[in-house]
């Protein structure tokens, strides 16, 4: 019965994207899975996508990234993202095991929303990015 299933809440793991330097003055933008946590999570899997409103009907391609383990307070690159699918939402399906629960849930970065202007400080990376909480 639906009434017996229940489904945990994630708490503690965000993702982040992070505008870093690539050298020789050049900066790029990159996905981040912080798992601030005070225990590992295992058997970390990501899902990413990008899609507009019906109106304009751009979606990107699925990517699906096998990130394994993180431990406790750190974070793990998921994959670099491009400022051309900033106009719009940018999608991340976070399934992971902690402790014995299969654990679930989706980070959204709607349209301009990953911007300077919207950095703030991230927890365990010590560095600004933009958040989803």
């Amino acid at each position: 019965m639906k009434k017996d299933i229940t489904i945990p809440e994630v708490k503690n793991v965000h993702v982040a994207v992070v505008n870093e330097s690539l050298g020789e003055g050049e900066s790029g933008w990159n996905v981040y899975l912080i798992n601030d946590l005070n225990e590992i999570i295992e058997g970390v899997m990501v899902t990413s996508s990008g899609y507009s409103d019906e109106l304009k009907k751009v979606k990107t391609s699925v990517l699906r990234h096998m990130v394994g383990n993180i431990p406790a307070k750190t974070a793990a690159k998921i994959e670099p993202i491009s400022e051309t699918v900033f106009e719009i939402n940018n999608e991340y399906w976070v399934t992971f095991f902690s402790g014995n629960k299969l654990m679930e849930k989706k980070f959204v970065f709607g349209p301009h929303t990953i911007t300077k202007v919207l950095e703030e400080e991230l927890p365990v990376m010590n560095c600004k990015g933009v958040i989803i909480w």
